[in-house]
């Protein structure tokens, strides 16, 4: 998996050699995004499966929770391993490996349906804002949110991005931005308070976030900070759409107040790690020494604040009905 914590400085490949290791990726953010993690923990699952040679069920068992408890939020998580799990489970470990690829290669084309479902609401002169990563960093390939960018950009449409920072991990200032250099797309990087001022200004016109959990009513939990930029959007009348695929709907979480949301360490917004002049890494403190900080990764948009949700069956407003209606059209 690529290293996602030496981007944009370097790019590396991590390997991880069993399901503790991919474990140990997932938490520490080695590899992140719902539909990255969501693959991960397929293919933690399956290993598992190959090093249980005594076949024994309670290794399994402990196995499958260690690596549900990675990261609590992220639907796709929970999906995949309950996929794999079951497979393993039922027809043994050749199986479990070919459900967890199969998994994978569904998770690509579940990002390219998206893409090429929402690049039809990005036009020549569009301004774009977005926030944290949804690109092909958190998918297998692709992405959510920022798929949609790319595909539109691969149609020669000319349009701009503002990609939010989005503190305090700064995915959108590392990851999307380095995603959009490395494709050409006209964009910048932008404070995460920058968004009420855009949008008063009138210089964003749509805004397209990704998702990590999904509720039945339409309640969508994402990176920390979006239900800040859907309230804006809502107050200055920009649309606002999740981009997600249907492995990250929870239909048996009826609304957002059951979502649980992951808190993560206080160093990650006491520190931040980059290169010197020289290239040199450093991790530097930027915070007031002697302060405590809060760090929940997540938060909750309500659907009211939701213009549509972009999925590979096509986009939808977000109401019970239609998400319903989502996982019984054939």
């Amino acid at each position: 998996m690529v290293e996602q914590n030496a981007l944009p400085f370097r790019f590396s490949i991590y390997e991880s050699k069993n399901y503790l290791e991919t474990c140990e990726a997932i938490t520490t953010m080695i590899v992140r995004g719902a539909g990255a993690i969501g693959s991960a923990g397929a293919f933690a699952m399956a290993q598992a499966f190959m090093e249980n040679s005594t076949n024994d069920s309670a290794f399994i068992e402990q196995a499958k929770k260690t690596i549900a408890n990675t990261r609590p939020t992220a639907q796709n998580l929970f999906y995949a391993i309950n996929r794999v799990y079951k497979v393993g489970v039922a027809e043994g470990v050749e199986s479990a490996i070919a459900e967890a690829q199969a998994i994978a290669e569904e998770n690509m084309e579940e990002g390219r349906q998206i893409g090429l479902f929402g690049r039809e609401l990005i036009h020549d002169g569009t301004h774009v804002m977005t926030h944290c990563n949804a690109g092909w960093l958190g998918f297998v390939d692709y992405g959510t949110a920022v798929s949609v960018i790319h595909l539109a950009h691969e149609q020669g449409k000319k349009f701009f991005v503002w990609a939010d920072e989005t503190r305090p991990r700064s995915q959108g200032a590392r990851l999307t931005a380095w995603e959009l250099v490395n494709a050409g797309i006209d964009h910048a990087i932008v404070p995460d308070n920058a968004g009420a001022w855009l949008m008063s200004q009138g210089k964003v016109d749509l805004m397209i976030v990704g998702a990590d959990r999904i509720a039945a009513n339409g309640d969508t939990a994402n990176k920390i900070g979006t239900f800040e930029k859907a309230i804006i959007a809502k107050t200055f009348g920009v649309p606002f759409y999740i981009a997600a695929p249907l492995s990250t709907f929870d239909m048996q979480c009826p609304d957002g107040k059951n979502i649980p949301i992951e808190q993560r360490s206080e160093d990650e917004v006491h520190y931040q790690t980059g290169p010197d002049k020289a290239g040199t890494m450093h991790t530097i403190r930027v915070t007031a020494p002697g302060s405590s900080a809060i760090n929940p990764a997540f938060d909750v948009t309500p659907a009211s604040y939701i213009t549509g949700i972009i999925t590979e069956k096509g986009i939808i407003e977000p109401t019970c009905e239609n998400i319903k209606a989502l996982f019984t059209e054939k």
